[in-house]
């Protein structure tokens, strides 16, 4: 089998996941060269809405929300992981269904982002900063959201997106009763 024919069923998730990647790195590397590490609030971050929405840029040494912060060694053993098991259950994920390949193609994306970001600079770069008018304790404290990235934005939108065609489709596999 060539080359070409193995992955030929996998263009969609491919060419999502290097597009996620790609914005992904440009934008780190363009916070990175227009703010300082550790700029995460004024002077030193950039108000894009009116007490809404800020770019800063932060490193990020934990997961979501800074959980299992000091734990980046095992973060990368985990992302490496989950991409290896992705790769073995292509078959039962459906993986050929170009609108699976689309979810799962933000989610890897996202997810070597952040890899590569645990590699090269021992953190994940943060830099959207959003503020909501409410204060839900432990979640949003002072209105306050974590900072994210592209990559997370992307992994995200994968998972939630994956979830609801789980939710409200059927598995191709399986055949309608009469």
């Amino acid at each position: 089998m060539s080359f070409k024919s193995r992955v030929s069923p996998y263009k969609w998730l491919l060419a999502i996941a290097l597009i996620t990647y790609a914005l992904d790195q440009a934008s780190k590397l363009w916070i990175s060269t227009l703010l300082p590490l550790g700029s995460y609030w004024q002077p030193n971050s950039i108000e894009i809405l009116n007490g809404f929405l800020y770019i800063v840029h932060i490193g990020n040494e934990g997961a979501a929300w800074g959980m299992f912060s000091g734990h980046g060694n095992w973060l990368a053993i985990f992302a490496i992981g989950a991409l290896i098991a992705i790769y073995c259950l292509r078959e039962s994920l459906e993986l050929k269904r170009p609108i699976i390949q689309i979810s799962f193609g933000l989610l890897i994306g996202g997810v070597l982002g952040n890899l590569t970001d645990r590699i090269m600079h021992g953190h994940v770069i943060d830099f959207i900063d959003i503020h909501l008018p409410l204060n839900i304790p432990y979640l949003l404290e002072g209105g306050r959201y974590p900072a994210f990235n592209v990559a997370d934005c992307g992994i995200v939108i994968g998972v939630f997106a994956y979830t609801l065609m789980s939710a409200f489709s059927k598995p191709s596999g399986l055949k309608e009763s009469t």
